[in-house]
């Protein structure tokens, strides 16, 4: 089931302490959103690194293995749908928590998000506060 952010379910790869040196892999075509939520993420200590497509994002995926993957929906090449189902079928990336961060917000987008293996919904607009809790809280960092 979806992490929602309002709820303190346990994170999967709860490690505890700060976000330094955490990671964080933004796959998200729209250079707005991936300024905003980018700098928010390294203003609270994360190192972000960005994709604008998700073929682009998934060899980044496989090559850098992140803490935490943002996944938008409508990327370019490789849609966020089926990017995600390849990175929770791989064995070297299917640990990776991947939160579906889109304008997709019917109910049906988010029963999708949770069958093709996405570990946290957030319907955009989203609050950039609310992007860098929710990662904190899938990775187990203090706030």
């Amino acid at each position: 089931m979806l992490n929602d952010p309002a709820t303190s379910a346990i994170p999967r790869r709860a490690t505890g302490g700060g976000p330094a040196g955490r990671t964080v892999l933004m796959v998200e075509d729209n250079e707005d959103n991936r300024i905003i939520y980018a700098t928010m993420l390294r203003h609270v200590g994360y190192v972000v690194h960005e994709a604008t497509d998700g073929e682009q994002g998934l060899a980044m995926a496989r090559s850098t293995r992140p803490d935490i993957i943002l996944m938008d929906i409508s990327v370019p090449l490789v849609d966020g749908w089926e990017a995600t189902r390849r990175l929770k079928a791989d064995p070297a990336t299917r640990d990776i928590p991947v939160v579906a961060l889109t304008a997709h917000a019917l109910p049906s987008d988010r029963a999708r998000a949770e069958e093709v293996g996405c570990d946290a919904y957030l319907a955009k607009p989203c609050p950039p506060q609310d992007v860098a809790s929710t990662v904190s809280r899938l990775l187990g960092v203090a706030a």
